[in-house]
């Protein structure tokens, strides 16, 4: 399983060691890599990811889920996805931005300067394209009802439909509870896991 982490954040994210934690028992390994901060490499890196590793399952967070709708062939489980994160980085303004997780080459910042939030422009241009019936059907999106930082429901729903769709008590940030009863249930029907 791979699992891709939100903006800012890194592979060392708690929902990863979490997942990490509950799935291995079961047989499951989850790679959950630093995502370059260059939208471009990063879309790049993912695509080369998926097709070397080749995941039975993606789960991918806020500006993860937006690079994972892209990964298209694989079953992909989409939590609060931003899917306007040039949108989102224009009116949230410039400059530096800390990590909230340990990256594994030491960074503890990153800069948001326009040619980031055109790259970010760049990638979205290759979101919901080639959608068919198959494709639809290998994803899941999960949203938080009190998410105040994103609300990308509406996008969600026009191409993916209310049948891949289901909303849930949290906000944007996943925590133990969300994760544990919300999140790793559809881990586990989506990877055939039996308890």
């Amino acid at each position: 399983m791979l699992y891709i982490h939100g903006f800012a954040s890194a592979g060392s994210t708690g929902s990863a060691t979490q997942m990490r934690n509950h799935l291995y028992p079961k047989g499951v390994q989850v790679i959950s890599p630093d995502v370059p901060v260059e939208p471009i490499k990063a879309i790049g890196f993912l695509k080369e990811l998926v097709a070397n590793e080749q995941p039975d399952l993606i789960v991918a967070t806020s500006m993860g889920a937006m690079y994972a709708e892209q990964l298209r062939g694989v079953k992909r489980i989409l939590v609060n996805p931003s899917f306007h994160m040039a949108r989102l980085l224009t009116f949230r303004g410039l400059g530096r931005r800390e990590f909230r997780n340990k990256r594994q080459d030491g960074a503890t910042e990153f800069k948001v300067d326009k040619a980031m939030i055109q790259a970010f422009q760049q990638v979205e241009k290759d979101s919901f394209k080639g959608i068919d019936a198959t494709e639809k059907a290998l994803v899941w999106g999960l949203f938080g009802t009190q998410d105040k930082l994103v609300n990308c429901q509406s996008d969600f729903l026009k191409h993916y439909g209310k049948a891949q769709m289901t909303l849930f008590e949290g906000e944007h940030f996943l925590n133990d509870k969300v994760l544990s009863k919300v999140v790793m249930p559809m881990v586990e029907a989506s990877l055939e896991i039996q308890n």
